[in-house]
């Protein structure tokens, strides 16, 4: 093969591993089987096919993260963990990033977060952003793109919601 043709080769096969990296294949299908015969995106399902995929995926992974944490304070986890008390979280329709949950700086990279709870900080940006993003099949928060699964996918800023969601 000419170097010509070779380098054009290699630079195409490039590419396309470069387009499949940033985001060619989310969001994933993690729900029931639709009608096409694939996994629905959280996007597709119903109210109550989330319902069900968040007591029966989200929950139990979230519990994971926070019993291997700190087992005593997180014996007993439900819904109201992330979405807060709402005496009727069904009207909501468990819209996040919730009130319920403390408001991050602002600040891309949790400078005042990373100085104030280091462990927490650590906990959620290792381990729980990682499993919630694949239960929901969404990619992780991008610091570059500012786009995916992250911190402020929960919690609001300090003047509310924050890069894009």
């Amino acid at each position: 093969m000419a170097v010509g043709k070779r380098r054009t080769w290699l630079l195409g096969i490039g590419f396309v591993i470069a387009i499949l990296a940033l985001g060619g294949c989310y969001p994933k299908g993690v729900g029931p089987v639709g009608m096409s015969g694939e996994r629905l995106v959280w996007t597709e399902m119903s109210l109550d096919q989330k319902r069900k995929h968040m007591k029966d995926i989200v929950l139990p992974r979230a519990a994971q993260v926070f019993r291997a944490w700190r087992p005593e304070r997180f014996v007993q986890i439900d819904c109201t963990l992330c979405h807060g008390p709402d005496p009727d979280p069904v009207a909501a329709n468990f819209r996040m990033p919730s009130a319920h949950l403390p408001r991050l700086s602002g600040e891309a990279l949790l400078g005042p977060e990373f100085a104030k709870h280091p462990d927490t900080t650590r906990l959620k940006l290792d381990s729980l952003v990682p499993a919630m993003s694949e239960a929901l099949g969404l990619k992780s928060f991008s610091i570059i793109t500012r786009r995916g699964f992250g911190c402020y996918s929960c919690h609001l800023g300090p003047g509310g919601r924050m890069f894009g969601h």
